[in-house]
């Protein structure tokens, strides 16, 4: 199959239009080609494009930086000379300055389908900044390698953040280029947006489901998301960040795993079977052990739970991470009605609110989880109606069907 980047580098034809432009490049360490060459590079090397500037979201055009609110600096690149200018540094939005090196900003970047992943807010910023100054967007498409299924709370209006663009689910189901387009029109912006699409892409296909298994090499997009298993469990495990739980940074297997010195995983694997043994389907959990090298509980061994992805036994259109993760965490509480659960820190610059909650869209996931009266089908009362409308209205977005 082809990536947007792929036909771009392979077609004269399609990229004509951007001949006598000066083009930039927003991109990550995933940004690269089928022969697993970076984007920029590949770029730079075509005699008909001028490749002016480029940018870098968050963790850096390259890939330079381990954790969230660690920022990337602007720099010129020493192989091709161009400025680089960070949107996770002293801004995250492209500043007038920056707008006036280019004419067309190509976007490449690998998202992971999950509304928390900073790169979908990076990209509102980017359309935002060119209906304001006039400037035309290509995105090249690649695979949501977590497919089309939907899952969890939308956010809710006042809760938009870095982490939260805007009101969708929290597994959205659609790729970069088709939600530049629900953003076109959910704005009203007054942009020349344009998507390159992917060719052969096949979402429903196992045994990838979203990412070409076997056909295309991960590369991580950013440094705790190292494989197709981790993008899978990524819309409920990033939800670790915001307690006092261990996601797994610092191990091997970030955010497939969650821990703490003081979890008892027997009884915290009885207990979610028997509050919602459906919410279970899909996966198989086995209880683990492990040390985290740095980030929280570094250097104790943590006792806690590993959501295995990767074999015969995972059913695609069953498993439900967000769910999955939602009742650990309540599980946890009817084991232990006062455990120290939230956690309560700067998250991806916000100070004033939970980070649970920033990453729910609203406080709906922390107080259900609180509420020892509340059970599973509560939670499914507020979340079913959201996924159910955000089918709805992505059913027009779809450029792969």
């Amino acid at each position: 199959m082809n990536f947007g980047i792929d036909r771009l580098l392979e077609d004269p034809a399609l990229r004509k239009p951007l001949a006598g432009r000066r083009v930039a490049l927003l991109a990550h360490p995933a940004s690269v080609t089928r022969d697993l060459v970076h984007t920029l590079d590949a770029l730079a090397a075509l005699d008909d494009l001028n490749i002016a500037a480029a940018f870098g979201p968050q963790h850096g055009l390259r890939g330079d930086k381990q954790d969230n609110m660690v920022e990337s600096p602007d720099y010129t690149d020493p192989v091709h000379g161009i400025p680089v200018f960070s949107l996770y540094g002293e801004v995250r939005r492209p500043t007038a300055k920056m707008m006036e090196t280019f004419d067309v900003l190509l976007v490449d970047l690998q998202d992971l389908g999950c509304r928390i992943y900073t790169f979908i807010t990076t990209l509102r910023y980017v359309l935002e900044a060119a209906a304001e100054h006039g400037k035309t967007v290509w995105v090249l498409d690649r695979p949501n390698p977590a497919g089309r299924p939907i899952e969890g709370l939308t956010l809710r209006g006042g809760w938009e953040s870095f982490v939260g663009a805007g009101p969708m689910p929290m597994r959205h189901g659609l790729t970069l280029g088709e939600l530049a387009a629900w953003f076109v029109r959910t704005l009203h912006l007054d942009v020349d947006c344009q998507v390159v699409t992917m060719q052969g892409w096949e979402p429903a296909a196992g045994p990838g489901y979203g990412w070409p298994l076997g056909k295309r090499a991960w590369v991580n997009p950013s440094p705790n998301a190292p494989s197709l298993w981790m993008a899978r469990c990524y819309a409920g495990t990033v939800m670790l960040e915001g307690t006092t739980l261990s996601e797994g940074r610092g191990t091997t297997r970030p955010l497939e795993l969650f821990g703490a010195p003081d979890i008892e995983p027997r009884a915290l694997l009885t207990a979610m079977a028997s509050l919602a043994p459906e919410w279970m389907r899909g996966c198989r959990l086995r209880e683990c052990w492990f040390e985290p090298t740095f980030h929280k509980h570094a250097g104790k061994l943590c006792a806690g739970l590993q959501i295995h992805v990767e074999d015969a036994s995972y059913e695609h259109e069953a498993f439900r991470p967000w769910r999955l993760q939602a009742l650990a965490f309540k599980a946890l509480r009817a084991l232990r009605s006062d455990y120290d659960l939230w956690r309560d820190f700067p998250y991806e610059y916000e100070h004033d609110r939970l980070a649970i909650d920033l990453i729910n869209g609203s406080e709906r996931l922390r107080e259900w989880v609180d509420d020892p009266s509340a059970v599973n089908a509560d939670l499914d009362a507020i979340a079913t109606p959201d996924e159910h409308a955000w089918r709805e209205e992505r059913e027009a977005l779809l450029l792969y069907r």
